[in-house]
């Protein structure tokens, strides 16, 4: 009886990895063997498709995966960065910032670029509840973690509730402690928004070119009285705001 000669085996063909994995991998690679640093700009995503052979709908979810996780942050009208460890400030809290920075381990420092009293224009006058022309106080300070700029705040405050402002070392304390002593806070809003910011706010948080900035814009109350109304501006590609909600 002859056998039947033996069927072969047909062994599956191996498995392609998806080409947007193929892209993320690459992304990594360059991160892991330091071709590519914290906040260096990753390549476009015309740069992927045109070195790596994939579409733009390949390299645009592999950067926004990335992102999703953790590795890459993307800017809008800016770009993809690699992300580093980034000062994170609580977007629902009213926090000092040399306390913030203290927390990290870092050291607080400012340089008071105004101080000086000021009148109230249409918008500040709506904003504070003053009428037009009424006094105000201005300061511009910009201040530093670890010798690095990281915020610029500019601030107008109601002089009958903080009256010795002007009088007040702000490279030895801060404006929110000065005001949280005199006029301790009990109502707080928050408006953050991003913008591209001007050569004079580039040059003073040493910013690259194309790098939007991030900006609080806060109004604070004491006893249903406005007290300030500060602009916070920091560098889009190194700060970031943390909030969480409901119960721990």
């Amino acid at each position: 009886m002859k056998r039947k000669p033996a069927r072969a085996v047909r062994q599956p063909a191996p498995k392609t990895e998806p080409r947007y994995r193929q892209v993320k991998a690459h992304v990594l690679a360059l991160i892991a063997n330091g071709r590519l640093q914290a906040n260096d700009r990753v390549p476009s995503e015309h740069a992927l498709t045109e070195a790596l052979g994939v579409s733009r709908m390949t390299a645009n979810r592999a950067l926004r995966e990335l992102a999703e996780e953790g590795y890459v942050t993307r800017l809008a009208g800016a770009g993809t960065f690699v992300a580093g460890e980034r000062p994170a400030s609580h977007v629902l809290r009213v926090r000092n910032i040399a306390e913030e920075i203290r927390a990290r381990g870092h050291e607080h420092s400012s340089k008071v670029l105004a101080l000086e009293a000021t009148k109230a224009d249409a918008h500040l006058a709506e904003r504070l509840q003053l009428r037009r022309g009424a006094r105000l106080f201005h300061s511009v300070i910009l201040h530093f973690e670890s010798g690095q700029p990281i915020q610029l705040e500019e601030r107008w405050v109601c002089p009958r509730l903080a009256p010795d402002y002007l009088k007040t070392d702000f490279t030895r304390t801060t404006p929110n402690a000065y005001l949280s002593a005199v006029a301790p806070l009990h109502t707080a809003e928050h408006v953050v928004r991003a913008s591209m910011p001007s050569a004079r706010v580039r040059r003073l948080l040493a910013m690259r070119d194309n790098v939007p900035c991030l900006v609080i814009r806060r109004r604070t109350w004491s006893d249903g009285r406005p007290v300030s109304l500060a602009e916070l501006t920091h560098s889009g590609n190194n700060y970031e705001l943390v909030g969480t909600l409901g119960d721990q």
